[in-house]
């Protein structure tokens, strides 16, 4: 089998065997095929794009290109949540504590961010003496007594697909749906879960940009999972304005104990309700989704949610001082408002905009060898429908440098778009893909 033969098959538009797309995986994986073929198989690929059977191929060779882990010992059933990535995406950590809450084993794998802010790990590091590196014995037995850990990944979990994806970085070849649908499907899989909810989000401060882009990249992962015989719901949900009010990591944990607690943003909390909810039926706690709202809802009411996250912080080495007194979470040394120049209603926060302030305030990663500040971001004060007038405070800029701190407050006012009526609608769930 050659090389040459499988790129000329793709750029013809054929359909190419599970035995060429292996030969591909595994040799790129272990540095047999050169990247100079490998970019041309892509771009033929992103240009002739693959079909269903050849998807879930390239998805399950990526599988086994490293560890599979195996999650067989923990009782139950394991769901996993993945999120396409936003601006203010804190619902692993609320969603975590709420569904484990109900009895639902959360076995998760986590990576750090590369972006606006940190990753999963990253917000949870928040908290003085976390731990997310454990072995495979202490992850099993948090599991099955307390129904909750938060990992970092390990090193060889699908190897295939960190080369890949930095190879269609420097190649342009990122936004072809096979290409991301199996990246993503590949982690998930290899992490051993037997169901999956996917937040597929939508809109300027998203991956996907359009909702027809949307659905067919979640239509893409229902039909992988259904291939390999796993569970997968999606949910496209909204990302043209950040979710919630907090930008930056210790940020975003205050937000999520907060949402925990009952007292957290209305969008917030409602996403984690339609994302929990599919996860708890999905295990099997509920026959619907009205039933497993109502389980969440009371989850929240009662505090167990809440001690459900004091008990997996403090599980995984955390200092519970620090969410019971969350002033503690790195507080940043300078907070500055950010005024309204006129009166009007919000009718756009541009997402993207608000993520990448953050960023160069210090809350992301521009290179993997960058250093986060975890005390830094943007909180809105404001949403979009909101009526604000003049020298209103839109948002405030937590930060460690005073001149940065100011000379992005003028960037972050022009990502608030002000107009005499606001006329739009915009959901926040657009459709559930089963």
């Amino acid at each position: 089998m050659r090389m040459y033969d499988i790129i000329l098959k793709k750029r013809e538009g054929h359909e190419l065997s599970k035995e060429e797309i292996e030969f591909f995986v595994d040799g790129f994986t272990r540095g047999h095929i050169p990247d100079y073929q490998a970019s041309a198989l892509l771009m033929a690929i992103f240009f002739k794009k693959m079909n269903e059977k050849e998807t879930k191929d390239l998805t399950m060779s990526m599988v086994n290109s490293g560890e599979i882990i195996d999650l067989s010992s923990i009782e139950g059933i394991k769901v996993d949540k993945h999120s396409t990535g936003g601006v203010g995406d804190t619902t692993t950590l609320v969603l975590g504590p709420m569904v484990a809450s109900l009895g639902v084993p959360v076995a998760k794998m986590s990576g750090r961010g590369l972006g606006h802010t940190g990753g999963t790990i990253d917000k949870l590091e928040s908290i003085e003496g976390f731990n997310v590196n454990m072995d495979r014995d202490t992850f099993i037995k948090n599991v099955n007594d307390r129904k909750i850990v938060i990992g970092a990944q390990t090193g060889n979990l699908v190897p295939a697909d960190k080369k890949l994806y930095a190879l269609r970085d420097l190649t342009a070849t990122v936004e072809d749906i096979s290409l991301i649908a199996s990246s993503i499907m590949s982690k998930k899989i290899a992490s051993g879960a037997d169901a999956i909810v996917l937040d597929i989000k939508l809109g300027e401060g998203a991956f996907m940009k359009t909702e027809s882009e949307a659905k067919k990249l979640a239509e893409a992962m229902v039909s992988i999972g259904k291939m390999v015989n796993k569970k997968v719901v999606a949910v496209i949900s909204d990302m043209d304005q950040p979710l919630g009010y907090a930008v930056g990591n210790a940020l975003e944990v205050k937000e999520a104990i907060d949402t925990l607690k009952g007292i957290g943003p209305l969008d917030l909390t409602e996403l984690c309700l339609t994302l929990g909810s599919y996860m708890v039926i999905l295990a099997g706690k509920a026959k619907d989704k009205d039933e497993a709202r109502q389980l969440l809802k009371e989850s929240i009411s009662s505090g167990r949610a809440f001690l459900k996250f004091k008990e997996f912080i403090a599980a995984q080495g955390g200092n519970i001082d620090f969410v019971m007194d969350c002033s503690k979470m790195h507080p940043a040394k300078y907070i500055i408002e950010v005024k309204s120049d006129r009166e009007g209603f919000i009718s756009k926060i541009h997402a993207e905009g608000v993520g990448l302030i953050a960023m160069k305030l210090g809350a992301g990663r521009i290179t993997k060898e960058s250093i986060i500040d975890l005390s830094v971001g943007v909180v809105l004060n404001k949403k979009r429908g909101d009526r604000v007038f003049k020298n209103d405070i839109l948002a405030y800029i937590h930060a460690s440098d005073l001149n940065i701190g100011n000379e992005l407050a003028e960037e972050l006012l022009n990502c608030f778009i002000i107009n005499e009526k606001y006329l739009e609608n915009v959901p926040l769930i657009y459709d559930i893909i089963r």
